[in-house]
């Protein structure tokens, strides 16, 4: 009898290390400002929702992040950016997930992506608006940038940055699925059966 719970965790700190590896390597895009970085680490968060269930990926989300933390710290003292990446990652694995179980087709897997980076771009930019941003400002003890000067910075730097890195992994996880499709139909049916 195989012990489905000590495999699933198993994955989970698999990918978690995968995740916080690729997490080491984040870049910034030029017209962006420098503390927006992508990096990949939200596809394996993204394959063990897919294939092992929403707590699964909500924990690889968080492992990688608190990985991240131990290993590179935060400019502030305190994980602002890395809470933010966490709520990032949820925003756009949930919709996958959710969206991908109703329809299992790779019609269900790129609507669920389009849905995941279009809540990951209006939930971040909400988000910035009302917590982040204010949050580095205030640990960084820096001037607040309120009301129009806040969201213009938002409507022009957070909000397409959020939507270029929706399609930049959702091309990644296409590819990556195409690839591990029948790897990643048995284990939905081994472990999402239920």
């Amino acid at each position: 009898m195989k012990n489905t719970k000590l495999q699933k965790m198993t994955a989970v700190g698999m990918l978690s290390a995968i995740a916080a590896l690729l997490m080491l390597f984040q870049f910034p895009l030029p017209p962006f400002p420098a503390f927006l970085q992508i990096d990949f680490s939200d596809v394996p968060a993204l394959l063990a929702t897919v294939t092992l269930g929403p707590v699964a990926g909500i924990g690889v989300a968080f492992f990688k992040n608190v990985i991240n933390w131990f290993m590179q710290g935060s400019p502030t003292g305190v994980p602002v950016g890395h809470i933010a990446n966490f709520v990032t990652t949820l925003l756009f694995i949930m919709p996958v997930y959710f969206i991908q179980r109703r329809m299992k087709s790779r019609k269900g897997l790129t609507f669920g992506l389009v849905t995941g980076t279009v809540t990951m771009a209006v939930g971040m930019s909400l988000l910035n608006y009302f917590v982040f941003m204010p949050m580095y400002n205030y640990f960084l003890n820096m001037p607040v940038d309120t009301g129009a000067v806040l969201v213009k910075s938002i409507a022009i730097g957070i909000l397409p940055f959020n939507i270029l890195k929706g399609v930049i992994l959702t091309v990644v996880v296409m590819v990556l699925f195409k690839v591990l499709h029948t790897w990643i139909e048995k284990q939905q049916r081994l472990h999402l059966s239920k």
